[in-house]
């Protein structure tokens, strides 16, 4: 049995890493195609090197572009590769233009897709990322659901009971394997003058609020806020297009520490000992859970709602005095609450169910 694993962001490297160490552990016969969707492999290698996975044997070097573009580049790349290589599955991780082209190129050659991470939902259609969760969930034949209220959405638009498995996600096991790593090279906070818990960490990314000034200025305003209000650094290591719309806009925040983005070992550590963290990402909402760091996100909506459950997360939306608000409310709680994605066993259990079934 060959399997195919496609990846094309550090986020899907790092959620996928599990996978891939389990299919190696097992002797499975496999390959990695990274599709370049954010940065070139070579600039990606780093982060194969850091958690010790195989490299890639196919590189894409899809780039940006629009998101036809870039999802017609990895559509046209991944179907040559396919077509050679004749895998039995290929897996995907996520809710990117690589996921979705991965996905629909698979399915067109008649390959099983098995989705990593499924069932997720925002119910917000403007972005681009809940477009290809949903699209790639319908055109796909193994489900994983990471829990429960996943597995039950998926139920709830039609999909076969017996294509929906329960797995837990993956970066429960990524952050287990990793921290211990991260926190041995140690060398983090000394480099940026930190201390435990003396630091906020933010994250800010996302399209609809970075490529929008009436959200972005707001954020920022807020972030600024909360720097004098604690009299605390906020670490925020800014994603070359937030510092390109940054420039563009004219905005200019008073209070943060701009640092160059980091490597995922050197951004666990950070997270582990932040006071709080402000992200509008949905993999830094999780991995916050289940460090038992207290989020607050910078969105108005989640896609990971069990963070909010659980008390572990706030929605902020972009305003700053929300902001403020939410950071206030999540620092007078106990952080006490059950991490509900899982047991750090999802690689295991997706690749047992994979590499056990029969595939045409």
């Amino acid at each position: 049995m060959k399997i195919a694993v496609i990846l094309g962001t550090r986020p899907e490297i790092i959620k996928m890493s599990p996978v891939i160490r389990q299919l190696e552990n097992q002797g499975e016969t496999y390959f990695i195609l990274h599709t370049g969707q954010h940065y070139s492999y070579s600039l990606d290698k780093v982060f194969f090197e850091q958690l010790k996975l195989p490299h890639a044997k196919y590189n894409l070097e899809a780039g940006s572009g629009s998101h036809a573009e870039q999802t017609a580049k990895i559509l046209i790349g991944v179907e040559s590769i396919l077509r050679d290589e004749k895998p039995h599955i290929v897996l995907v991780e996520g809710d990117t233009n690589s996921v979705f082209a991965a996905a629909l190129a698979a399915v067109k050659l008649h390959i099983p897709v098995g989705h990593v991470e499924a069932g997720l939902r925002s119910y917000d259609r403007q972005m681009p990322e809940e477009i290809n969760r949903i699209l790639t969930d319908h055109c796909s034949d193994y489900l994983f659901a990471p829990t429960p209220r996943a597995r039950q959405i998926l139920i709830g638009e039609g999909m076969p009971r017996e294509k929906v498995f329960v797995t837990g996600n993956t970066i429960v096991d990524a952050v287990y394997q990793n921290l211990e790593i991260a926190v041995e090279l140690g060398s983090s906070l000394a480099k940026l003058q930190l201390h435990p818990r003396k630091y906020f960490l933010v994250t800010l990314h996302r399209q609809e609020n970075v490529d929008n000034p009436a959200r972005f200025a707001p954020i920022l305003e807020g972030l600024d806020r909360i720097a004098s209000e604690f009299n605390l650094p906020v670490i925020y290591p800014i994603h070359p297009r937030a510092r390109k719309m940054m420039a563009q806009f004219g905005l200019e925040p008073r209070s943060l520490t701009l640092i160059e983005p980091l490597d995922f070992l050197t951004f666990l550590h950070l997270e582990n000992d932040a006071r709080l963290i402000l992200t509008d990402s949905g993999g830094v909402q999780e991995e916050a859970c289940i460090l038992k760091i207290p989020c607050v996100t910078l969105r108005d909506n989640t896609e990971r709602p069990e963070t909010v459950d659980v008390g572990a997360n706030i929605l902020a939306g972009a305003s700053s005095q929300k902001i403020v608000e939410c950071v206030n409310i999540m620092l007078e709680r106990e952080y006490n609450w059950t991490n509900p994605f899982g047991d750090g066993k999802a690689g295991e259990r997706i690749t047992r169910i994979i590499t056990g079934a029969e595939h045409g």
